[in-house]
């Protein structure tokens, strides 16, 4: 227990799925938490879980007014910042056939703007603290590409890009604010699950019938949270611009 006593940390997309598992496994470690997200009944529920050590702020990632508010909030309530867990993202099934831009925009205004927005604004306020750790969820989809969600890996693929370029500026100019990506295969939560499917195809989301997975199952959103209490913790004070692969190696091939 306490393994980031006295840290602050905001955590996006924090009303379900990995973002709350975060939330609530930062703050059993001493951490206060600020969740973020558009659902702002659910959000509310999980900070009033939390108790004290929590603040809801609804917040749309891709806003920079937004930004600007939950970092003030923030500071004002906790008195600065220690860690960002860029969490929230959209899914959006479609090949590069069926990407509209419409629908290329949108996922990436999210995905890969509200991204930068958080990281832009949150690394101001560490370095004005001494120091900080972001965390950014990326996906195996930025590494590999994922055939049936074109504008989703290729999000994915400008965050992992966007962690590397941060953690170079920091160990450019001697500045103790790390930044690390975090890459999962499929994770049980809402936005894979609900999905909707073509009941004319295999559903890989449902049967887990891919040949390359060497477990039939999802990671739990638990297991991501174990990988985001540990960066967020000093116990990873030297780990900077690193793709941390949560997949049970689905890169890897076996007979």
């Amino acid at each position: 227990m306490g393994r980031v006593n006295g840290k602050v940390a905001i955590i996006t997309g924090a009303a379900s799925g990995v973002g709350k598992e975060d939330a609530l496994l930062l703050a059993r470690e001493g951490a206060r938490v600020v969740l973020t997200d558009v659902n702002e009944d659910a959000g509310r529920e999980v900070a009033k879980t939390i108790g004290d050590a929590a603040l809801f702020v609804k917040h749309d990632i891709a806003s920079e007014e937004d930004w600007r508010r939950v970092i003030a909030l923030t500071q004002d309530t906790f008195g600065g910042l220690d860690v960002l867990v860029n969490n929230a993202a959209i899914l959006k099934q479609a090949s590069i056939e069926d990407t509209t831009l419409e629908l290329w925009e949108q996922v990436q205004r999210v995905n890969s703007t509200g991204y930068f927005l958080g990281c832009h604004y949150g690394y101001k306020a560490m370095k004005a603290r001494g120091g900080g750790s972001i965390i950014n969820m990326s996906s195996m989809a930025g590494i590999g590409g994922v055939s049936s969600f074109c504008a989703y890996s290729a999000s994915k693929a400008a965050v992992a890009g966007l962690t590397r370029s941060i953690a170079a500026y920091s160990r450019f100019h001697r500045i103790p604010i790390r930044c690390n990506s975090i890459h999962p295969d499929g994770i049980k939560t809402p936005m894979v699950f609900n999905l909707p499917r073509d009941p004319h195809k295999p559903s890989t989301v449902r049967e887990g019938n891919d040949p390359k997975r060497l477990m039939d199952r999802f990671c739990e959103p638990i297991d991501i949270a174990h990988l985001v209490l540990f960066l967020a913790s000093d116990e990873s004070r030297f780990i900077n611009g690193a793709e941390l692969r949560i997949d049970n190696g689905y890169l890897m091939w076996a007979d």
